[in-house]
């Protein structure tokens, strides 16, 4: 008796025929991916300046009287050491774009402060900024 040595494998049309659909697929889902991330991005940066960071400033006037001269001092006791019941963030916070975010008090947009990021391109004062105005 003769035994067989049949070997199963995919045959190369098989594989090419995976590989074109996988392409086809990639191709149809990737162009509306593409451009989302900044748009997270943006999303986030907005978040944090009119919420989450804005939300610790508030904290730290209601405490202190005032608003705090830097962010450092929401994570840090600042000039008013008996006051201060923070820590009101965790770390200095970053922009999406891993910058500082700019914050001025008083401010010139709002009259308590103004808190923004340069945005995408990284450029304070240009009109990509994104801010709590």
């Amino acid at each position: 008796m003769k035994k067989s040595h049949v070997k199963k494998a995919f045959t190369l049309i098989e594989l090419m025929l995976v590989v074109i659909i996988i392409g086809v697929l990639a191709a149809m889902v990737m162009p509306r991916l593409v451009g989302r991330s900044e748009e997270a991005r943006i999303s986030a940066a907005k978040a944090d300046t009119n919420s989450n960071i804005a939300l610790g400033l508030d904290m730290y006037e209601m405490h202190a009287g005032h608003y705090p001269v830097s962010l450092d001092e929401l994570m840090q006791k600042g000039s008013n050491p008996d006051t201060w019941k923070g820590p009101y963030l965790k770390k200095t916070p970053k922009d999406p774009w891993g910058r500082d975010y700019f914050y001025k008090c008083p401010g010139t947009h709002n009259s308590d402060y103004d808190l923004y990021s340069a945005g995408p391109n990284g450029i304070e004062g240009d009109n990509d900024d994104i801010g709590n105005w």
